[in-house]
């Protein structure tokens, strides 16, 4: 009788031992996932910051090309006011859309293109996005992590019973949004080239 005992206590042990592992387990991927989701706000926020001197310097050289500002102005405002991974993506993808057309605006214009001040805006703005880049991976890595445990058995149970949820991957829609906007500073080609 003692060995039935020692037997239900050590199953009893056991079950308690893993409840609490896949728990902390469970809030330790949260905790990463709103650690990766508040890096991808700081690039934001960091692109965010600077779209507006880009704008600035290229409007010295374009000022007629006034509804391309206001594109990427309002584009801009609409990302930062955007909350939540779907929300902000898709702002972003509005946002780097925008970011195109500005640097095809700059295509035209010889001297902004000479200008140290757009090319150093144009260097940390493709550094911001291999950062962004960076940190979407972080969080989409770890949000595939969570939504595995929230979804397998038995820590689903563990998950629905501490009410912790799937989140929503950080994801770029529009295929043509995925590159990064480039210019290039070389001499057109030769017609019929």
């Amino acid at each position: 009788m003692t060995w039935v005992i020692i037997a239900i206590l050590a199953i009893v042990v056991i079950a308690i031992i893993y409840t609490i592992a896949t728990f902390n387990g469970l809030i330790r991927l949260q905790q990463r996932a709103d650690e990766g989701f508040s890096d991808i706000d700081v690039q934001l926020k960091r692109r965010h910051d600077l779209i507006p001197n880009l704008v600035e310097t290229v409007k010295g050289y374009a000022s007629h090309e006034r509804q391309t500002f206001e594109n990427v102005t309002a584009a801009r405002n609409a990302a930062v006011a955007a909350t939540g991974p779907e929300a902000q993506a898709q702002a972003e993808n509005q946002l780097t859309g925008a970011l195109r057309q500005l640097f095809a605006v700059a295509e035209n214009y010889p001297d902004l293109k000479a200008s140290q001040n757009f090319l150093e805006l144009q260097n940390e703005l493709t550094d911001t996005e291999d950062k962004i880049q960076a940190a979407r991976r972080f969080y989409n890595m770890t949000v595939r992590d969570l939504n595995i445990k929230v979804q397998s058995f038995p820590s689903s149970a563990i998950a629905n019973a501490r009410n912790i949820r799937e989140r929503d991957f950080f994801e770029i829609e529009d295929p043509t949004d995925r590159a990064v906007p480039t210019v290039s500073f070389g001499t057109a080609p030769a017609p019929g080239a």
